[in-house]
Order: structure tokens, then sequence, then C-alpha cells
């Protein structure tokens, strides 16, 4: 029987990425045939900085590339590297040549520095396969999606429209048909009806209106942003919707920082990811945690 195969995205070379897949490898390839987008160079670079022996088994799907590798620095020619080594991970899985895309780290300062337009994996598969992406993290106990994502702040009041909002639901109910899902507010109190700010007023009309297509209740809110993620209220809801980034994941990190994954949902492909950053403080230093990735691959498996 043949394992299912997946694409691998090393991310920021100069950051914990490759770390986490040479030390992860034995485990992940009792779960699939990993296909890892790096070129042979650039590996054998890696793994000199980590002492680290390369897996006879650990298949390459050559990026073209090859650069010094400077820890925990961000560079323009790492960032480059990284957005390289994700689109042939997508690449292989438009081909089918793989069942899905888990990947490893990226610094979006290095992107910038590298030209690019985009502000993360997520964008990018936005615009590459014109969808409306949704990010999802979590873990079984606790998933949180996000309705804007990476925007100033002070955007994201103005960002809350009913038509998008009831789309965003739409969506994420062809992703997670059955369970029960809870609505952030935006404001403190949930705008105490009015008096704290006027977006619940949005967001309910949006709850509703997606609710009477769905044919159930599946959406609940708009809930208290500063208790929803009581104990008591999390025996009863194990996916939520935040309104902005900070809303829904730092509760979330706070809670299963180590054990979290990145999903995107409402795409043509599988695409599931570590819930962590390049640690450019521990780079090379044989630090990092590999069960992010490993939860990140089993995921990919199960969707």
């Amino acid at each position: 029987m043949h394992k299912p195969k997946i694409a691998i995205s090393v991310g920021d070379l100069n950051g914990v990425g490759i770390e986490i897949a040479l030390k992860a490898h034995d485990e992940v390839s009792q779960m699939c045939e990993p296909l890892y987008c790096i070129n042979e160079a650039m590996l054998e670079q890696s793994a000199k900085l980590l002492n680290a022996v390369i897996p006879k088994d650990f298949n390459l799907n050559a990026v073209d590339g090859d650069f010094s590798i400077e820890v925990g620095k961000v560079t323009k020619k790492s960032g480059l590297y990284s957005y390289n080594s994700f689109m042939s991970a997508v690449k292989l899985c438009e081909e089918k040549k793989a069942d899905a895309v888990v990947t490893l780290p990226i610094h979006k300062e290095a992107w910038m520095m590298a030209g690019l337009e985009y502000k993360g994996h997520t964008d990018l598969l936005r615009k590459h396969f014109n969808k409306d992406a949704i990010m999802m993290l979590g873990c079984p106990e606790m998933f949180v999606a996000l309705f804007t994502e990476h925007i100033p702040l002070k955007e994201v009041a103005s960002s809350i429209k009913y038509k998008k909002l009831k789309q965003f639901f739409l969506d994420l109910h062809n992703s997670v048909a059955t369970e029960q899902i809870a609505v952030l507010g935006l404001n403190p109190h949930a705008g105490d009806n009015g008096v704290l700010g006027h977006e619940e007023l949005i967001i309910t009309k949006a709850i509703k209106s997606a609710n009477k297509k769905i044919g159930f209740e599946q959406f609940v809110g708009p809930v208290v942003p500063d208790v929803a993620f009581a104990p008591y209220f999390r025996k009863n809801f194990h996916y939520f919707v935040a309104m902005y980034h900070d809303q829904g994941l730092a509760p979330l990190k706070a809670l299963y920082f180590d054990e979290s994954v990145n999903i995107s949902l409402n795409l043509p492909i599988i695409r599931t990811s570590v819930d962590h950053g390049t640690a450019f403080d521990i780079a090379y230093k044989e630090e990092a945690k590999t069960l992010s990735y490993l939860n990140a691959v089993e995921s990919a498996l199960q969707l």
C-alpha cells in the first residue's frame, strides 16, 4: 500500500525549519512519503551547520538557488529561497505529484526584502488560486479561524462588512460542516448593544443570514471576547472565529503553543503548517521542537 506523498516546504534556511525537518524525518516517513523542496547543496550546508547526518531516504525535489546561510539573520536570499521552496511544493500538488503541502516557517520581512508582494503563505495562496483562503489555527482542543489576518489593527473595524463576513461563514461551513462555531465580537463586551461600538450589529446580521442558508444554528454569537476562551466556554465550543489576528491567536498560543498547527481552508489543495515562526534566536542550536510540525503532517493526512 503506497503512502501519501507530502511536499515539504523548508521555510527560511536561516531559521529552525530545516533542523525540524531533519529531526522529525524518521517519524514523518512512517506516516507518509515526504518530498523535501530543497536542493542538495543547500541541504548539505544546513546539515553541516547542524552537525547532522542526512538520512539516506531524504528525498529531494530540487529548488534552484545557492547562497550562504546566515544563521538567525533576515536576508533577501533566504527569503527568496523560502518562496521558491513553497512554490515548488505547491506545483507538486497542482501536478498531482504530491497529496498535500506542509510548510515550515518563513520570515515575512525576508520576503519583503526579496521584493515579494505577499504577506505570507496564506496571502500567496489566496492570490495564486484566486480563492478566499481561510487561515485556521489550532489543535483538536481548540481551533481559531481568522476573519482578518495580517493587517494593521486600525483597519480591522472598517474591514467588517456584512457580505464579506457572511461569505466567510459560508466558506468556513464548507470546510467545517457540522461543528458549532463561536464568533467573537470585535469590541469589549461585544459592544454592549451599541454602547461600545456598532460592528456587532454587522456580525449579528451575517451570522443570522449564514445560519439561515446553512439550515441550522452553526454560528453562535457575537460572543464577548474576554470570556470566549474561558474553560467553561471551551467545554461547549472547539471552533472559534476571531475578528483579528491577536484576538484569536494570543489565547490559542497561551494554551496550546507547542501543538498547534496552521491550516489553509477553502483551497483546491491541502496545505498545513507549523504554528510558529523562524525562531532565529535558537536557529542551528539543536533546540527546536518538532511537535507542531508532526501535528501539521498528521493534519494534512486527515484532511
